[in-house]
Order: structure tokens, then sequence, then C-alpha cells
């Protein structure tokens, strides 16, 4: 599951031993600079790039994991159209 592999990404960027998926980033102590980190960790699991606005917009597990399946959605679609 998506919100489970973010998680574990907070959970290593943050130091934290348990993170859900409804845990706001910033509440846990979560920073600009962190979030960098959280966003590197993405684009290297999912091959996706997202950006700080799409974070600071879902700061959650479960936020960004729709974030990311909206996006890998969106590039499967455009992947598959005939050219």
């Amino acid at each position: 599951m998506i919100a489970d592999r973010v998680s574990d990404i907070f959970s290593r960027v943050l130091e934290l031993p348990d993170v859900d998926a409804e845990s706001d980033f910033f509440a846990l102590g979560g920073d600009s600079l962190l979030a960098t980190r959280v966003l590197s960790a993405i684009a290297r699991e999912f091959g996706i790039e997202l950006t700080l606005d799409d974070f600071m917009m879902t700061p959650t597990p479960a936020a960004l994991a729709t974030t990311i399946a909206s996006v890998t959605m969106a590039s499967v679609t455009i992947a598959s159209v005939p050219r």
C-alpha cells in the first residue's frame, strides 16, 4: 500500500518509530528542509517528482499516497496513448 510506504519514509526522515497514515508531517516536527528529503525519497521509491507545493497541500502519508497514485495513473495513461 502506498500510504504505508510513505509512512515509512516519514518515519526514516523524522527519525520516529511509528508514523500512521493520517500523521501530519509538520505536526510531527518536520520542516521544509526535511520535506525536500521526503520528496527525494518519494522520487527514488516511486519514480515520480512531486513539488514542495504538492507536499505542503498534502502533508500526510494518506494524502500523499493519493497524489502519488494520481500522478502514476496519469503517467501510465499518457504513456499508453498511441502516437
